[in-house]
């Protein structure tokens, strides 16, 4: 019995002494070579060692993208503005392009794979003159991916879809789409021609929009703002064909003008044309691109403005930058208080935070429901604000005419209509400031 279990004992020590030299008989076999299943970096080409791309897409003309000072434009087909961010998307795709996995170390034949005649072929010239070729091919059997190549590389790879979509391109996908083209940073001047008026818009010393014609008016910001997005947006659509663009050109001549509007940047002075034919379709025309294009509703609508659409309706600025001081006069009250650290101050008294922050939004929500051409307000109540560290200051006067509130801002010729539960409220908000009420006692103590 004995021996028989050392002789079981033997061979099984045998047979593990051979699974171990086999491991590592594999082992080395494997050192040196790479693994098929592995998803190695097909290129990586960092973006500011790019020259060049070429794009070709199989019956399509190449598109040609040189880089110059950082930015990309287009030389072929023809020479076009380059959309800076749709051609960094494809310098981005070729900075790190990982595929999914190696199909073949040494392909002896590529027509398999549809790689001798690819559909898509990416030629990429570095700043130090040498070329980078890749070529995408057939979809994968899944359709979840394609087959690609190097040029001058035995292997075959797979890449994603979405990997193929970011070559997969024309000079239509990456040509500069804007009608207008304008750094809104730069913006200095703006002015609309709609609804048979001239409306112009500059920058004050503060650096916010104010109307500079017909007259000098304080602006909405906000309006002009949107103004400014409504054109920077305007695109034209690049998927129509030469025959489609000439239908919707037709129109041009005999539709009903909207609006013209011109920008003027540190660069230049571009124009926006907008027009509205019989069947209600907007059209536009811009210096910043070729042809007449369909406009959207959003387009044509927010340009149908006119002169009181951009002026300011709130009686006044300081905003959400909190006064430093205010005075509030009228029949009952004759209120100053200042600000000291967190702690607002009246005759050398402390006032109650809560009732002169109710004061402070009744001001900040004033606004008019209407502008007049003329009228002049009795000083029934006079308010002055001061704020923006003591840079601004604004002096108000209203009262009642008729049976209107009107208010008047000092130096500035509008007459602002307001809204009379408005006035009340705010007169009761000021007739509400008061000192803050005393601790109270702790019961226990009584």
């Amino acid at each position: 019995m004995q021996l028989r279990n050392l002789l079981i004992a033997a061979v099984l020590l045998a047979c593990l002494g051979g699974l171990v030299w086999w491991s590592n008989k594999t082992q080395k076999e494997k050192e040196g070579k790479p693994d098929i299943a592995a998803s190695p970096k097909i290129v990586e080409i960092p973006a500011d060692q790019i020259k060049q791309i070429e794009l070709v897409k199989a019956g399509q003309p190449a598109t040609v993208l040189v880089r110059e000072s950082g930015n990309y434009r287009i030389t072929a087909p023809k020479p076009l503005r380059a959309d800076q961010d749709a051609a960094s998307s494809v310098a981005t795709a070729l900075a790190s392009l990982l595929s999914d996995r190696v199909v073949e170390e040494k392909a002896a034949d590529f027509a398999p794979y549809g790689l001798n005649s690819p559909t898509i072929a990416v030629k990429v010239t570095k700043t130090d003159g040498k070329d980078v070729t890749l070529l995408i091919g057939d979809e994968t059997p899944t359709g979840s991916g394609a087959f690609c190549r190097l040029g001058g590389d035995p292997r075959v790879f797979t890449i994603a879809s979405y990997n193929k979509s970011s070559f997969d391109k024309t000079w239509k996908d990456l040509q500069d789409k804007r009608l207008v083209t304008f750094d809104s940073d730069k913006l200095t001047r703006l002015q609309l021609i709609a609804k048979g008026q001239t409306v112009e818009f500059g920058k004050n010393n503060q650096n916010e929009w104010q109307v500079i014609a017909p007259k000098p008016l304080r602006a909405d910001g906000g309006a002009v703002e949107e103004l400014i997005r409504k054109v920077k947006d305007a695109r034209m659509d690049t998927s129509l064909s030469d025959d489609e663009l000439k239908k919707i050109a037709a129109p041009w001549g005999s539709a009903s003008p909207v609006a013209v509007v011109k920008v003027t940047d540190a660069a230049r002075t571009q124009q926006l044309d907008v027009r509205k034919s019989k069947d209600n379709t907007y059209y536009a025309k811009g210096t910043g691109a070729e042809g007449v294009h369909k406009a959207t509703t959003d387009l044509g609508d927010g340009l149908n403005k006119s002169l009181d659409d951009f002026r300011n309706k709130k009686i006044f600025d300081f905003g959400w930058s909190d006064p430093t001081k205010l005075t509030f006069k009228d029949g009952k009250t004759n209120l100053t208080i200042d600000k000291s650290g967190d702690k607002w101050m009246a005759a050398g008294k402390e006032m109650d935070s809560v009732s002169v922050r109710n004061l402070i939004d009744k001001l900040r929500d004033l606004a008019s429901i209407k502008f007049l051409d003329q009228g002049s307000p009795p000083a029934d109540i006079e308010v002055t604000v001061t704020s923006n560290e003591g840079k601004r200051v604004e002096k108000v006067r209203a009262g009642k005419s008729g049976d209107r509130f009107l208010a008047v801002r000092e130096n500035e010729p509008s007459v602002y209509e307001l809204d009379g539960k408005a006035v009340e409220e705010l007169q009761k908000a000021a007739a509400g400031v008061k000192p803050p009420e005393p601790p109270k006692k702790d019961a226990a103590k009584k």
